[in-house]
C-alpha cells in the first residue's frame, strides 16, 4: 500500500506523524511511503534521513494526498487538505471533532474518507494506547510548565514548585487522576511539592492513593474543586471523556478566588478546556493571564518537545499502520477492534455516537457498514 505523510504547519505544530525508523519498517515489507519535503525538519530528521530509510521525497500536499491511500497527519487537517481526499483513502490524526467545526465533518462525510482518530483508537485492554504516550509526555510537561510560569519574570508568583528547609512547597493541584493526572503528581511529588488530586472516578482515586500514598485526594464536587484551588499555586487539568467536549469542573467565579500569581495548565484544551477562562494558546503565545491568573492553554502542548512526541507517537502507532498496510483497510477495521473504535466516518457515514449527537448527525454502526458478524468489533 501506499502511506503519505504530511507536513504540519510549524507555527501550531512541530512534530510529525512518522519518524524515518517507522518509515524503514514500512518499506521493508514492501509498502511505499512518501512524505513531503521537510516535514521532519522540526523534530531535526530531514529529509535524507527519510530518503536512507526508503521513502520518497513529494514537495506539495496535494503530491502526497493523490498518491497515498493511508495519509498520516499529526494536528487535524486543514480545509485544502480535506478538499484533495477521496473515498477508499483513510486518515489517521488527531482530529478531536467534539471541538471542531461542522465543516470539518461534513467534508469527511462528503468525501467519504475513513476517518481514523488517534486520540480513540484502543488496545486489547482498552485502554487508549495512542493517546496515553502523548498523555505521559502531556502530564510530565505540564509540572515543568507549571514551574516555569511560576517565576516572577513570566508573571507567576516568584515561588519554586519544591521546597527547601524552613520553605513551604507549593500546593499543586490536579483534577483527573487518569494518565496525565497520575504522571503529574509523580512529577510535581519528586520536586517537593504538595500535591491534591481531584477525581470524579473513587477507583482511580484509589488506586492513586496506593500508588502515592502522599498525595491527597478528593472527589471531584463542585465544592471540593472550589476549596482545593482557592489555596493552590498551580492547578492542573487533566480531565477526558472519550470522544467528547470536557466539562468545565473550573468556574469563572472559581477562577476570581485563585491567588493572584498562580498558573493553570489547562491540558484538557485539546477538548474544549475544564475551566471556563480557558481558550487555546499557540507554541508562540502559550499564555495569558485572566483575574490575575497564569493562564497556559496549548492544545499540541507535546509539540513543545517535538523528538520525543514523534518517536513515541511512532512507537504507538506502527503496530496499527502495519496491520492496516498488510490486510487493507476493510479487512484491519474488521480484525482489529481497537483500530475500529477509533473510526469517526466511514463510506460517507458517521460512526461515533457522542460525535453524531454533537452535530445532530445519525449514526451507524460501523459493523454494519463493513458487513461483520464479528462479536468483537465494539464500533
Amino acid at each position: 500500500m501506499t502511506v503519505g505523510i504530511l507536513k504540519e504547519d510549524a507555527v501550531i505544530e512541530r512534530r510529525v506523524a512518522l519518524t524515518p525508523a517507522g518509515a524503514q519498517t514500512l518499506v521493508s515489507a514492501g509498502h511505499q511511503v512518501y512524505i513531503q519535503h521537510e516535514a521532519g525538519l522540526q523534530t531535526l530528521f530531514p529529509d535524507d534521513e527519510y530518503e536512507k530509510a526508503g521513502a520518497v521525497i513529494n514537495y506539495t500536499s496535494q503530491e502526497i494526498i493523490n498518491r497515498s491511500e493511508i495519509i498520516l497527519k499529526i494536528s487535524p487537517p486543514n480545509d485544502f487538505e480535506l478538499a484533495l481526499m477521496s473515498k477508499g483513502q483513510a486518515l489517521l490524526s488527531f482530529l478531536h471533532l467534539a471541538v471542531s467545526n461542522r465543516k470539518t465533518i461534513g467534508t469527511l462525510l462528503d468525501r467519504q474518507v475513513t476517518s481514523i482518530a488517534y486520540e480513540l483508537v484502543e488496545d486489547s485492554k482498552r485502554d487508549l494506547s495512542v493517546l496515553q504516550v502523548m498523555s505521559e509526555i502531556a502530564g510530565q510537561l505540564s509540572i515543568q510548565l507549571a514551574g516555569h510560569h511560576l517565576q516572577a519574570r513570566e508573571g507567576g508568583r516568584g515561588i519554586l514548585l519544591g521546597n527547601i528547609p524552613g520553605v513551604a512547597p507549593a500546593s499543586v493541584v490536579i483534577l483527573g487522576a487518569g494518565t496525565v493526572g497520575t504522571t503529574a503528581a509523580r512529577v510535581a511529588l519528586g520536586l517537593g511539592a504538595q500535591v491534591t488530586v481531584l477525581d470524579r472516578d473513587l477507583s482511580r482515586l484509589r488506586d492513586l492513593h496506593n500508588t502515592f500514598p502522599v498525595v491527597n485526594s478528593a472527589l471531584a464536587t463542585a465544592y471540593n474543586v472550589s476549596k482545593a484551588i482557592q489555596h493552590a499555586d498551580a492547578v492542573i487539568g487533566a480531565v477526558l471523556l472519550k470522544g467528547e467536549r470536557a466539562p468545565h469542573l473550573v468556574t469563572e467565579s472559581m477562577v476570581r478566588n485563585m491567588k493572584i500569581g498562580s498558573v493553570i495548565v489547562d491540558v484538557s484544551i485539546d477538548q474544549g478546556g475544564c475551566v471556563e477562562t480557558s481558550r487555546p494558546t499557540s507554541l508562540e503565545e502559550p499564555v495569558y493571564i485572566r483575574h490575575g491568573v497564569v493562564h497556559y492553554c496549548v492544545p499540541n502542548m507535546t509539540a513543545t518537545v517535538p523528538r520525543t512526541s514523534s518517536v513515541g507517537l511512532t512507537n504507538a502507532v506502527l503496530p496499527y499502520l502495519q496491520d492496516l498496510t498488510t490486510r487493507g483497510i476493510q479487512d484491519a477495521l474488521q480484525t482489529s477492534p481497537g483500530l475500529a473504535v477509533g473510526v469517526c466516518t466511514y463510506n460517507g457515514s458517521c460512526t461515533n455516537e457522542a460525535i453524531a449527537r454533537i452535530f445532530d448527525l445519525k449514526p451507524k454502526k460501523l459493523s454494519l457498514l463493513l458487513g461483520s458478524n464479528l462479536q468483537t468489533l465494539r464500533n
